[in-house]
């Protein structure tokens, strides 16, 4: 993933904001003894991009990928219309407990710009359907030159989501955050329909790091800059999580991305290994024989 990339990731200040003061107010309303669901992946499986993640002589990678993570955010759908038959045949290959989290497909966001896309979203969402019980929260990811004078798009859009769908949405435009009337507005939209906002976090857009939540799912596209920085990053977000537990969040959607792609699964055991450590979790940790001397 190279959006957000830079030349010189020593000289961003990579400090995460404070939380939006609405954050709080979302999360306790949700607030219980209950403890979140937690899924941590990549965002692909294919064996060319996670190079030496896979044991010689596999012979299925998204079965062995399953096998050590619990998720994937599966972009390949925003490229391509997979059939009813692929989902369901995802479905039988992953074991139970396991999650896909679909990103909708560039016709509806980036070539129709979410305008006379009802039929496009059906047809995409009854072969996703496929994933039954392993289908996670589906996401709609807008052009970086998707602006607020669209806002009425947006609108008819999640209201006329399936509310029975979870939906998650990453807007790239600045003006979506940092103008402070149209985020009003845009808050109020996604919690009154239950919709996720997607949290970027990647060195060179620091302006997308709202850190407002606006239901009980925390969606995070975590971008490394393959830098030693990376980690120190990482840590920043287990307190950062570890206060949403507390506050209320009942389901955290992590994803790590590399700007070289090879080296996401190193970070997502790392990062699993602190989970596990700080929040209490028992998460599977990524090849973990091979790199436990890589992550001491």
């Amino acid at each position: 993933m190279k959006f957000g990339s830079v030349e010189n990731p020593e000289i961003i200040d990579f400090t995460l904001p404070e939380d939006h003061l609405g954050t709080k107010k979302v999360l306790n309303t949700f607030k219980d003894d209950n403890i979140p669901e937690i899924y941590v992946g990549c965002a692909k499986w294919n064996k060319a991009d996670l190079k030496g993640f896979y044991p010689k002589g596999t012979k299925d990678e998204l079965v062995y990928y399953a096998s050590q993570f619990n998720s994937i955010e599966l972009n390949a759908t925003f490229y391509r219309i997979f059939s009813a038959q692929q989902f369901e045949n995802w479905h039988e290959k992953t074991p139970r407990g396991f999650k896909f989290f679909p990103k909708l497909n560039q016709e509806i966001s980036h070539w129709k710009r979410l305008v006379e896309v009802k039929n496009v979203v059906e047809n995409y969402l009854y072969n996703a359907s496929n994933l039954k019980d392993k289908l996670g929260t589906i996401f709609l990811q807008m052009h970086n030159n998707f602006s607020p004078k669209d806002f009425n798009r947006v609108v008819d859009f999640v209201e006329n989501w399936p509310s029975e769908l979870p939906l998650a949405i990453e807007f790239r435009h600045t003006n979506w955050f940092n103008d402070l009337e149209v985020a009003k507005d845009l808050y109020q939209l996604l919690e009154e329909n239950n919709v996720s906002n997607i949290i970027v976090d990647t060195a060179g857009r620091r302006d997308l790091l709202h850190m407002r939540l606006t239901n009980a799912t925390a969606f995070v596209r975590y971008v490394g800059a393959n830098h030693k920085s990376d980690y120190e990053r990482l840590d920043d977000w287990i307190e950062r999580l570890k206060l949403w537990k507390e506050e209320g969040v009942k389901e955290i959607d992590f994803f790590i991305h590399q700007n070289i792609e090879k080296e996401s699964p190193l970070l997502s055991a790392y990062f699993i290994k602190r989970l596990n450590k700080e929040l209490g979790y028992s998460l599977t940790i990524p090849n973990d024989d091979s790199q436990k001397s890589l992550l001491l």
